[in-house]
């Protein structure tokens, strides 16, 4: 979720619902060598809490003074991410790669539960490739160093985000009766029907959400809605679709500049016009567009169209919006 749950989107989340919030990832090395990008993702508002910081190494030194520098944010949990399978992060030996070298990851672990006095939490994956797959064993193992509860995304490194994830491990891990430390899964869970399969076939604790939310906050509040009552909302309207993307889109470059704010928000766009017939040419237009004037031209443009497209979202076909399916 690099460049993704920046400070602007994790506050539209808990806006819509979301539990818990956690930053991007941060290099611990960027970290201690006071790097401006790496200080700047720790930044968050009070909005956000409870925010959990997220940072990734390959030394137990690195991971040690870096937690020890996040706690001058005063986040409410500190994240460890052993689960980033991406090329440039796993061949440094951080991320997902310490699932290949699990005495360095527990050591580390330890180093940072004992360098901080705030709960820390771990994520990482079910293993490193189909035959390496120490997840029931290593959750022990990470509990044992002290963390206060295991994220685990049901793939393995090697899978990437590719395939489907299997959370047959993640419910062993719940399942074991030596584990007593919150569990929550990922992977997948993009709609409150999965989300309640998921919490059914597992027992975890939580579930996160990824890439589920990218323009689209409103997950939270139907997973929530059809957990609690057993219903799932109707769909936003076109009208408050494009109101959040606008004030979504203006925090996110007044927090980064016009050029890289313009230019990261480009990932959010088929998300938050999912199921509006009539829009990709101005989707098309908004991904090329060079500077903020430009995008909100064509945003003022979108909230023009006939109110013929703004009553034709998917939502509004979907049967089980504003009904109960139990």
């Amino acid at each position: 979720m690099e460049d993704i749950t920046d400070s602007p989107f994790r506050s539209i989340c808990r806006r819509f619902g979301a539990d818990l919030v956690v930053s991007e990832f941060v290099s611990s090395e960027g970290l201690i060598r006071d790097a401006v990008k790496s200080r700047s993702k720790l930044a968050f508002g009070e909005d956000e809490r409870p925010v959990a910081l997220q940072i990734f190494g390959h030394s137990v030194y690195s991971m040690q003074k870096a937690a020890e520098m996040a706690m001058e944010f005063a986040p409410d949990l500190l994240d460890l991410n052993f689960g980033c399978p991406v090329r440039k992060i796993v061949k440094k030996g951080a991320g997902a790669a310490l699932l290949k070298d699990i005495p360095l990851m527990l050591q580390m672990t330890g180093a940072v539960v004992n360098a901080v006095d705030l709960p820390v939490t771990v994520k990482t994956r079910t293993g490193w490739d189909a035959g390496d797959q120490p997840i029931v064993q290593l959750a022990e193992q990470l509990q044992d160093r002290g963390i206060a509860a295991i994220s685990i995304h049901g793939r393995t490194a090697v899978q990437l985000y590719g395939g489907q994830a299997d959370w047959s491990l993640i419910g062993e891990v719940r399942q074991n009766p030596r584990m007593h430390i919150p569990v929550f899964g990922n992977g997948d869970v993009t709609n409150p029907l999965t989300a309640k399969m998921r919490f059914d076939q597992t027992g975890v604790d939580g579930i996160l959400i990824g890439r589920g939310a990218i323009g689209n906050p409103w997950i939270f509040r139907d997973i929530r809605a059809y957990l609690t009552r057993g219903m799932i909302p109707e769909q936003p309207s076109f009208d408050e679709r494009l109101e959040v993307l606008r004030s979504h889109f203006s925090r996110s470059t007044a927090l980064k500049g016009e050029h890289r704010g313009v230019v990261e928000f480009r990932k959010f766009y088929s998300g938050y016009f999912r199921g509006m017939p009539g829009l990709k040419p101005y989707r098309i237009r908004l991904v090329k567009a060079a500077g903020r004037t430009e995008v909100e031209g064509i945003l003022e443009e979108i909230r023009k169209k006939p109110p013929a497209v703004q009553g034709n979202l998917a939502g509004d076909s979907n049967p089980l919006c504003g009904k109960s399916p139990l």
